[in-house]
């Protein structure tokens, strides 16, 4: 009855310290592969002095902690690529705006315009 008990304590005092660490995982920044396995490991390890349902739920709930970060690192993933394609997308546009801005002049002029727009926009 005792050890019943004291694994609900135990529970109930690790209940802060999960919810912390699902907070965390969902923050911006981006785990990588070891961080995620190492809260995960050590979420698993605090359910070791469980037994029974609250054990179950222990791991449950860190599998679902686990899941969630690498849900998050993904997104953060794809945000992050499709900035990068925004970014180059606006270049493209305003470098061919600077190039079409070039063709009303001639000569060393319109060759400086050009070369400029290249500089300013990475071509």
């Amino acid at each position: 009855m005792q050890t019943k008990n004291l694994g609900r304590i135990i529970a109930i005092a690790a209940t802060p310290l999960l919810m912390a660490f699902a907070a965390s995982a969902g923050a911006a920044q981006t785990m990588t592969s070891d961080q995620i396995d190492a809260q995960y490991d050590a979420a698993m390890k605090r359910c070791d002095g469980m037994s029974g349902n609250d054990k179950d739920v222990c791991k449950k709930e860190a599998k679902a902690q686990r899941e969630a970060a690498e849900a998050d690192t993904k997104a953060n993933k794809k945000s992050a690529e499709a900035r990068h394609d925004a970014e180059k997308d606006k270049r493209d546009a305003n470098y061919k705006v600077a190039k079409e801005k070039c063709d009303a002049m001639s000569g060393d002029a319109k060759d400086k315009c050009i070369a400029d727009a290249k500089t300013m926009y990475g071509k």
